[in-house]
């Protein structure tokens, strides 16, 4: 992959749901080595993108050429998912895709993200959200405390 190309934003398609899960993956392993050990192979991640986040949310990519890069999904004001391959990080494509993310959402944002997660945290603060609750872990399946964070929108 060359840095001279562009990255784009795109819609997500049924097609890139094998590139989706390998980075969903590969990131929440290297960004968030706390987690529980993943207990789904890439297949049945892949199954899960095709079957429940492509018909659930509206699912961005973004891509360099041909490769995809990382991927932001939408529940109505809800963004469930944001994740980059982990090489890629600190290079604006995280916020490539959170700009598209509300661009789409102008009334505002919320997303849930774990306490322990302070990159994340700090890119969304950055980004200006803000704490709107915090949570002991009942309300993931991972059972690790969270926090909810809001954008208020334009």
């Amino acid at each position: 992959m060359s840095d001279d190309e562009e990255t784009e934003i795109r819609l997500a398609a049924t097609a890139d749901a094998a590139a989706i899960a390998h980075i969903h993956m590969t990131s929440r392993a290297a960004a968030m080595p706390y987690l529980p050990a993943q207990k789904r192979g890439h297949e049945q991640v892949t199954r899960w993108f095709e079957r429940v986040v492509l018909t659930t949310c509206r699912v961005w990519v973004a891509v360099r050429g041909t490769e995809i890069l990382g991927y932001a999904a939408l529940e109505g004001d809800m963004l469930e998912h944001l994740y980059l391959r982990p090489e890629l990080r600190r290079r604006g494509i995280g916020t490539l895709l959170l700009d598209e993310v509300r661009r789409h959402s102008p009334d505002g944002l919320s997303l849930h993200v774990f306490q322990q997660n302070t990159q994340a945290r700090a890119f969304y603060a950055r980004h200006g959200f803000h704490v709107l609750d915090t949570s002991d872990g009942d309300r993931n399946m991972e059972n690790l405390p969270d926090m909810t964070l809001r954008w208020p929108g334009r």
